[in-house]
């Protein structure tokens, strides 16, 4: 039973937000194989290629909408999509520079989110424990890519500035209001973490800290709020002990898995 106000897409989670819709997607109803069974989206693993393209394309069919991508290091760096960017590519046409099989002259931006008050174009994140994140005020979006050392950088922080700076609003006190979701990811039931992450985050609550594990998702509220979010929603899945049939989990699966997304765009 997912929690209001998420609800089941198909074989996804989804959620509506103020003027935009987010999608978390599952494992099911692709084509990928053995340890990527079966919606592998991430082109950057040994999975075949080929079955990866068909998984994009299955994905922007259902949704709708072109994903974009962008190439994601852990950091702080969230890109605006603008109205001078090219027309958005179909989901084969793009690629991470480590898949062997990219066209040579795809270069994918650098960043770990990404802003748009473009319509018709699905901001996606590529994650497998690591938190995905949508923001949206009613005339822009963005998804963010958060794991322990983005959300200990600040990307979140820097995800509602540039939404902010994008409606030429105050980043302080954001207006319109903000909402955002979170979606599967690590939690903080079985999240374990050295003492030098822990330390990352010396300044966040108590609560976060659990013996040797860490609360990632509960740290990211804890930076929405301070950034001034007026709500967030938390799907409040883990897919490290979640059903492995749902999700992929790079700790679980000792780095041999797949990457699901999260997608979200301007309805």
């Amino acid at each position: 039973m997912l929690p209001e106000p998420f609800y089941a897409l198909r074989e996804h989670l989804a959620i509506e937000l103020p003027g935009a819709r987010a999608v978390f997607t599952t494992r099911r109803g692709g084509f990928s194989r053995g340890p990527y069974t079966s919606l592998n989206l991430g082109r950057a693993t040994d999975d075949d290629p080929e079955a990866v393209l068909r998984n994009r394309a299955l994905l922007e069919a259902e949704l709708g909408v072109p994903l974009r991508f962008v190439r994601q290091v852990h950091g702080t760096t969230v890109l605006r999509r603008g109205v001078s960017d090219p027309d958005p590519p179909r989901a084969g046409a793009e690629a991470e520079p480590a898949d062997p099989a990219s066209p040579p002259n795809v270069v994918l931006p650098v960043a770990d989110g990404q802003v748009t008050s473009l319509r018709g174009v699905g901001l996606a994140a590529l994650v497998a424990d690591c938190l995905p994140i949508a923001l949206a005020d009613g005339g822009t979006v963005a998804m963010l890519h958060a794991g322990w050392r983005g959300l200990a950088a600040g990307v979140v922080g820097e995800g509602v500035r540039t939404v902010c700076r994008l409606d030429g609003g105050d980043p302080v006190t954001p207006s319109p209001p903000l909402t955002a979701a979170i979606g599967p990811g690590a939690g903080g039931c079985c999240y374990e973490v050295g003492e030098e992450v822990h330390e990352a985050f010396a300044g966040q609550p108590a609560e976060v800290h659990r013996g040797r594990r860490l609360d990632l998702k509960a740290i990211a509220r804890h930076e929405l709020h301070k950034a001034g979010v007026a709500e967030v929603h938390d799907v409040g899945l883990c897919t490290i002990c979640g059903d492995g049939s749902l999700f992929y989990s790079h700790r679980r699966d000792r780095g041999v898995t797949g990457r699901q997304v999260g997608v979200a765009w301007l309805s």
